[in-house]
């Protein structure tokens, strides 16, 4: 996130009027608070709906944020954010239906959960989202898709809580939430698992354990940080990167024939995005 937008960000999130609720305070959720009062929105205004916190999320409500209030006791409400596990969600839906009104914007960030089903269960007006992990050092992106009914001011609430813990895309069509949790959502995942195969090649290949883990990770990262930084797309930072004939071709050879990373993503994402289209039945 560049300055200018983190500082516009936190400006739109000190202008939120009424308190924003968050049901489910896990990793993705507790992320999301995090960026919040990071960027400035006062904790005061903050109601977080957690029947087992961690004694993170104690520390962050320790001043002032309010932890299970009941509904009487939220004010009115400016979102209402829900953060669970779409397994636990329908179990918990009455229990949180009294929080939301028809007027209410309910922001989800469950995988797999339709906007159809949310405004079954809870009411109000959905726009439905799905971030990544890397949300929790505010470098996260996060796709989203608004229902009909959800007005420009609700939408740019939205935006803007979602905003605080890395970027934000907007989409139209919700058929597209199913390849998003695939690529973007999943994404994370298959990055470690690439730091952690190199890895294993590394020691297959005679280095110690620690030397080949440190330069696996270390080289993820690295090159992703290069991938952020850099206006150069990905296939070209690849090829800068390769000379003809060396070492790096000779490895691409094997990562870019048959059977290689291509087809193996596109299995991946293909499976990926037909479970997140199972968990919506």
């Amino acid at each position: 996130m560049i300055c200018g937008e983190s500082v516009s960000n936190t400006t739109a999130l000190k202008n939120i009027s009424g308190t924003v609720v968050l049901a489910g305070a896990g990793q993705m959720g507790g992320a999301m608070l995090s960026g919040w009062l990071a960027q400035g929105l006062d904790r005061r205004r903050v109601a977080v709906i957690e029947p087992h916190p961690s004694d993170e999320i104690r520390t962050h409500l320790a001043r002032a944020a309010r932890l299970n209030p009941s509904p009487q006791d939220t004010g009115a409400i400016a979102a209402f954010v829900v953060a669970l596990k779409p397994q636990a969600f329908r179990e918990a839906g009455p229990a949180l239906k009294p929080y939301v009104d028809a007027a209410t914007l309910v922001v989800s960030i469950m995988a797999g959960t339709t906007i159809a089903s949310l405004a079954e269960v809870l009411g109000g007006h959905v726009v439905r989202a799905m971030p990544n992990t890397p949300a929790a050092i505010g470098r996260g992106i996060t796709v989203a898709v608004a229902a009909n009914d959800v007005s420009d001011a609700q939408r740019a609430t939205a935006d803007s809580l979602l905003r605080a813990t890395g970027a934000v895309e907007w989409v139209n069509d919700e058929g597209l939430m199913d390849a998003v949790t695939a690529v973007s959502g999943s994404g994370p995942a298959y990055v470690f698992l690439l730091a952690e195969e190199l890895a294993r090649a590394g020691v297959a290949a005679g280095l110690p354990e620690a030397l080949a883990t440190k330069l696996a990770r270390e080289t993820v990262s690295g090159s992703g940080e290069l991938l952020h930084r850099s206006d150069l797309a990905a296939s070209t930072l690849r090829q800068n990167v390769t000379s003809p004939g060396g070492t790096t071709a000779a490895a691409l050879d094997v990562l870019m024939g048959k059977d290689g990373v291509q087809s193996l993503l596109t299995r991946a994402v293909a499976a990926a995005t037909k479970r997140s289209k199972e968990l919506a039945k």
